[in-house]
């Protein structure tokens, strides 16, 4: 990485030199600096306003950079250790569905965790590719499904050797990472593309003594959430290439969904958030992994509470974990993931990432604080002696098997019917069901729905988890095959 050069932040250097020339707007958009809203100025404020702007020779265009924009790509991947970099502003789903239908043509296999992101399997119901799903290992206690195991992938990979790519985590919301150098190389020895989603890994291309990332190992593409730990506006990402892939068709692949109308403020993010990881996110990732360490002794103290960290380190299925993701499992004070997140949130003014059905999240980064870490800690314990109830009636696992009778396209786009959630049983799906955060699918198209799966669902919607996919907004009915 060239130092001297990370210090440079084009795109918002561009913009400042733009708005010392008050330029008369002629264009879009239409609230022209803010003057036609005064109340989006009272909101955001003059400055941010100021350069909402449309794309303009000065100012380059995502579509086909040629300026600042391309410049500030070439930074991110100097930075990233790729080959190339591209700006996203359609948040890490972009990404990875750019990595997806790079990869994949109507027909292709893709071998993949089924614990991936409905935005991976949105990408199967839009290139028409058939997934080959690796059920990853259970942890019943926590209630979390953990890694690919690489002789899992082998086995994938001996069963469809006509598959194109391999799709990894990297790592899950948990923490949890695959032994992800063997991976790229098993891809790569048997001709399939190495695809990495890095929602929640943007600190592991910085962080000291943390897992290997997505470029480090060798892969193809990765999809990094730039806005989740790397400090930029939320809905921006970044999309990294490695040196043997096609960049010109990755462009045109990204431009068949994204924007446009790309948004300077989500693109300048991206470009100062980079120069701040390339000049001091080694010394701000040392402070994150120091006090995830530390809230997870101190709330380990606190008795009942599980915050699991790299002991869950087995060399297989767990082959690395991320110390810096501080999940808690609850199931010992007999609460819900999701009942402790709404009391914090409720009762404690603390707002976490997310909570399931065994575990909460709370997401620690370079804007976090000692004091908020212990104003946690002491929420937690209170929580364990005002609220803590016997656990008789708790799930014992977060992930349930899938079993697929048809693809995710041929589902969602053939002729349907709605029932009642009930009478849906041994039918199958033809929509998305999950909880959200973290937005893995319980039911995902082309899924037979079990009853197991129908009481999962149940409960999620009991103990109040976000539930979202179905067309029905109160989650009573489901779409499934006619």
């Amino acid at each position: 990485m060239d130092r001297e050069r990370q210090k440079r932040a084009p795109i918002y250097e561009a913009l400042e030199r733009f708005r010392r020339q008050r330029v008369v707007p002629f264009d879009v958009p239409g609230h022209k600096r803010g003057r036609g809203n005064p109340e989006l100025v009272e909101l955001l404020g003059e400055r941010c306003v100021g350069i909402d702007v449309n794309s303009m020779k000065p100012l380059d265009n995502l579509c086909h950079p040629v300026s600042v924009i391309k410049e500030a790509e070439e930074l991110a991947a100097d930075a990233f250790g790729a080959a190339h970099a591209f700006l996203m502003v359609g948040g890490t789903t972009s990404s990875v569905q750019g990595m997806v239908l790079t990869a994949c043509k109507p027909g292709d296999k893709i071998i993949l965790p089924r614990n991936v992101h409905k935005s991976a399997i949105n990408a199967l119901v839009l290139c028409g590719a058939v997934p080959v799903y690796i059920d990853p290992k259970v942890d019943t206690d926590l209630g979390i499904p953990l890694g690919m195991e690489v002789e899992d992938v082998r086995a994938a990979i001996e069963a469809n050797p006509d598959a194109v790519a391999i799709f990894i985590n990297n790592p899950t919301y948990y923490g949890i990472c695959s032994d992800l150098r063997r991976l790229v190389e098993l891809a790569h020895s048997h001709g399939m593309l190495a695809l990495v989603d890095e929602a929640h890994g943007t600190h592991l291309y910085f962080g000291p003594a943390l897992p290997l990332s997505g470029m480090a190992a060798g892969a193809d593409m990765a999809a990094v959430s730039m806005h989740k730990s790397g400090g930029s506006l939320t809905q921006s990402s970044l999309l990294l290439c490695g040196p043997g892939v096609n960049v010109g068709y990755v462009s045109n692949i990204i431009n068949l969904t994204q924007t446009t109308s790309a948004s300077y403020l989500l693109m300048s993010s991206l470009d100062i958030s980079r120069r701040n990881l390339a000049m001091r996110g080694r010394e701000s990732f040392a402070k994150v992994v120091d006090m995830a360490e530390y809230a997870r002794h101190e709330i380990n103290a606190i008795g009942d509470y599980y915050a699991f960290g790299s002991e869950l380190i087995n060399g297989g299925s767990v082959y690395d974990f991320d110390v810096t993701k501080l999940a808690v499992n609850t199931r010992g004070i007999g609460l819900t993931g999701i009942e402790v997140y709404d009391l914090l949130r409720d009762e404690y003014d603390i707002q976490i990432e997310f909570g399931d059905l065994s575990n909460i999240l709370a997401y620690i980064s370079i804007g976090d604080r000692i004091q908020d870490i212990e104003r946690l800690v002491g929420a937690l314990a209170d929580i364990r002696r005002l609220y803590s109830k016997p656990k008789s009636d708790l799930f014992t696992a977060e992930y349930i098997t899938p079993q697929v009778k048809a693809t995710p396209q041929q589902a969602f786009y053939s002729p349907k019917e709605s029932l009642p959630l009930r009478q849906t049983a041994g039918r199958i799906c033809t929509e998305f069901v999950m909880c959200y955060p973290p937005g893995i699918p319980i039911l995902a198209p082309g899924e037979v729905i079990t009853p197991e799966i129908i009481d999962y669902i149940e409960f999620a919607k009991a103990k109040g988890c976000s539930m979202q996919g179905p067309a029905s907004e109160d989650i009573s009915e489901l779409n499934v095959l006619a």
